[in-house]
């Protein structure tokens, strides 16, 4: 049992992922793919920041430092070192998030591709908080856990008002607001006319509404009732509608005398603006119940291809983004995805065990029935030789069986010889002359040894039922813990798209499929051997009254 064992947990560590050595740099051990699907982006954008979303189904956490410090991306060439920022790490819910900022994103680059390198314990953390502040960003507010209300950005502004902390956010901690405004004194006035761009990602809690979303000077975007209404200057003009409880990406663009209102990187609505002013004092969410996240302040107009990458590759069904998890196979000519591995690596610590303990309980599944079928296989065939010669021993031979031949398997050949010993106990003088009370002994002293016998035969065989109905609840439980744990991470992370929870699900589903792959060969092995065990009891209780009744005609007293 052992050895089976041994070579069970062997293969089960053969499959995990294996290291690939990196060519960027020797001293990282895994490499993995990311793609970003560009077709929907209509103009270049320089200096894009993509947000990367790691998690159990795309990449293993075990095989990076916990504090996600070798973290390293690099662009296609294999060669250049890609400035990020690594807003969220957390190795024990395996989740991750990080801003990686790309030379260029365009429609021309069809396949537009990186590479995430990790595994190097040595390795110290190459984040960069400035990694998002371009010339054109004036502040930044993330809504951190540790800096809820602080400018990220270069201007290291402080916003004040009442919000709290929301763990789930849509890109790592988002901002709750309800009905208290933030305002935020900015260290210079944007000049409307020369162009500006405001921008957030806003979930309202219900709707209809009536609030301020932006306001400052004589600009105010408002939220009446589900739509946009925007207020610039003298000019007026309603945008499009906002859906409850899910995250839009809201901007505001001020060009050449224009206010543009962009929902999810799409125009909503435009008007004339040119006596449209801000002023020092900047609002967010005036009676505004909401959660807000991404905050942003640019002295400059973001591009519309910009705003759309942005709404494409942020939000929470964001999918422009792909990271390759390490141990898939790339697809090709007959290629396909190793799904088992993806399983593998996605699950969690509780379902490990529990598969860990199923594999025992298998081993010892496939040990009983192998040598249980050995047993009852032998013990059937000694025991048609034995019962052959029984049945054709004369009188004078019945008590000599046992000085003729062995048979070393079979139950009723020991049931002979039990009760050939108690009968020599009460042999005098070489003669067997047995009362009717002696009989009743002997036959008592034999079916005592059938029992035992019995016993024998049935020994070890609730292994295998405690397979059969403990496996499956066993499998069942792997799977619920699994689920919730994945559901847990999901809601601490903000993270919702399938491709994040799909692989946690599916992992702990392998939890029930483990359970019902221990309980179904024990179930089938265990009948079979039931009936075997069942036709050689049924055949001792036969043969120890055969042997009673002939030993009584041959030998009992009248």
């Amino acid at each position: 049992m052992k050895k089976k064992l041994g070579l069970l947990l062997g293969l089960l560590g053969l499959s995990l992922s294996t290291p690939v050595f990196a060519a960027w740099n020797a001293d990282w051990a895994a490499q993995q793919k990311i793609t970003i699907e560009t077709a929907n982006i209509k103009e270049a954008v320089n200096q894009a920041p993509v947000l990367v979303r790691l998690h159990s189904g795309n990449f293993d956490f075990t095989g990076a430092n916990v504090d996600g410090a070798d973290l390293r991306f690099i662009a296609a060439d294999d060669k250049t070192e890609l400035k990020f920022l690594l807003e969220k790490y957390d190795a024990v819910n395996e989740l991750a998030v990080a801003w990686v900022v790309l030379p260029q994103v365009s429609a021309a680059n069809k396949d537009l591709a990186i590479s995430l390198y990790t595994g190097n314990e040595s390795a110290k953390t190459a984040s960069d908080a400035q990694a998002l502040n371009d010339p054109a960003l004036l502040a930044r507010f993330a809504f951190s856990d540790n800096a809820l209300l602080k400018d990220s950005g270069p201007s290291q502004l402080t916003a004040s008002g009442n919000a709290t902390v929301q763990k789930a956010g849509l890109i790592a901690e988002s901002a709750t607001l309800s009905n208290s405004p933030l305002t935020i004194t900015l260290p210079t006035v944007p000049v409307l006319a020369n162009g500006s761009t405001w921008s957030v990602w806003l979930k309202p809690a219900n709707l209809p509404q009536t609030a301020e979303i932006f306001k400052s000077g004589n600009v105010t975007l408002k939220l009446e009732g589900s739509a946009l209404a925007l207020q610039a200057g003298t000019a007026s003009t309603q945008a499009g509608e906002l859906k409850p409880g899910q995250w839009q990406h809201i901007a505001l663009v001020f060009q050449g005398g224009q206010a543009i209102i962009y929902v999810n990187g799409q125009v909503a609505g435009q008007v004339a603006a040119s006596d449209a002013q801000a002023a020092a004092g900047f609002t967010l969410g005036q009676n505004l119940n909401a959660e807000v996240d991404e905050l942003q302040l640019a002295v400059t107009a973001r591009s519309a291809a910009w705003l759309a990458l942005v709404a494409q590759s942020q939000g929470a069904d964001a999918s422009i983004v792909k990271v390759t998890a390490a141990d898939a196979e790339e697809e090709g000519e007959g290629g396909e995805a190793n799904y088992m591995g993806i399983l593998i690596d996605s699950l969690t610590v509780d379902a490990k065990v529990v598969i860990g303990i199923l594999a025992v309980m298998f081993a010892i599944s496939v040990w009983v029935m192998i040598s249980k079928a050995r047993l009852v296989v032998r013990t059937d065939k000694d025991n048609a030789l034995f019962l052959k010669r029984f049945q054709q021993a004369s009188a004078k031979d019945l008590l000599d069986l046992d000085k003729t031949g062995t048979y070393a398997n079979s139950n009723l050949f020991g049931l002979y010889k039990a009760g050939l010993r108690e009968i020599k106990k009460r042999e005098h003088d070489g003669k067997v002359q047995l009362s009717g009370a002696s009989i009743d002994a002997i036959k008592a002293a034999v079916d005592a040894d059938q029992v035992r016998e019995t016993q024998r035969l049935n020994s070890m065989m609730v292994l295998l039922t405690i397979a059969i109905s403990g496996g499956p609840f066993l499998g069942l439980l792997g799977t619920v813990v699994g689920v919730m744990i994945t559901f847990a991470a999901i809601a601490a992370a903000g993270d919702v798209n399938v491709n994040a929870i799909a692989p946690g699900i599916a992992a702990a589903l392998l939890a029930t499929v483990a359970g019902l792959g221990v309980a179904i060969p024990a179930l089938f092995g265990y009948n079979y051997l039931a009936s075997r065990v069942k036709n050689i009891t049924i055949a001792m209780q036969i043969f120890v009254d055969e042997f009673i009744t002939r030993t009584a005609e041959l030998y009992g007293k009248e």
